[in-house]
């Protein structure tokens, strides 16, 4: 029989009572400052960072709604929180970035996320490849240029949800 410490049953209780466990003990990567826990949906995760788990917004892109109250699941949302969870399985080691404002009015941390293996910038992936529109709020506009320029391209070839949902905002 195995006995833990009390800092280890310390860890695991926090662990069991706050769902703050990632399934991996493994060390972070370098670059890499925390691991997906969950894909809330197509722009928002949850991130195992510094012993708890932050719920991420992320910056600049704002995909079409699946899990908003009193909202109907929005034309491309389930495709959207599909290709988010198809990039970011559950532990994949991630490096989450801020820009100027760290928290949402929802108490969210908003980043910018990329994806340690191969540093795929997850953010700009859905506005390239038509899963999220850009959404610029100041002062946390580091990529808007940018992102907005990609969306006119995925729009005029219409790439995802710019074929798809044309009708909609």
């Amino acid at each position: 029989m195995k006995f833990i410490n009390r800092s280890g049953l310390f860890a695991v209780l926090t662990c069991l009572i706050l769902s703050n466990c990632s399934s991996s003990s493994q060390p972070l990567p370098d670059g890499a400052n925390g691991r997906i826990v969950k894909v809330v949906d197509g722009d928002t995760v949850d991130v195992a960072m510094s012993g708890h788990t932050e719920r991420v917004r992320l910056i600049g892109v704002d995909t079409p709604e699946t899990k908003k109250p009193n909202t109907p699941i929005q034309c491309f949302g389930p495709e959207a929180s599909k290709h988010t969870k198809e990039l970011l399985p559950v532990d994949t080691p991630v490096l989450v970035q801020r820009d100027v404002e760290a928290r949402d009015p929802y108490g969210r941390l908003l980043g910018y996320v990329y994806r340690s293996s191969d540093q795929l910038f997850v953010n700009q992936d859905l506005i390239v490849n038509g899963y999220a529109r850009p959404l610029s709020i100041a002062p946390n506009t580091a990529f808007a240029r940018e992102f907005a320029a990609l969306a006119q391209s995925a729009q005029n070839s219409k790439i995802g949800l710019w074929g798809e949902c044309a009708s909609e905002p």
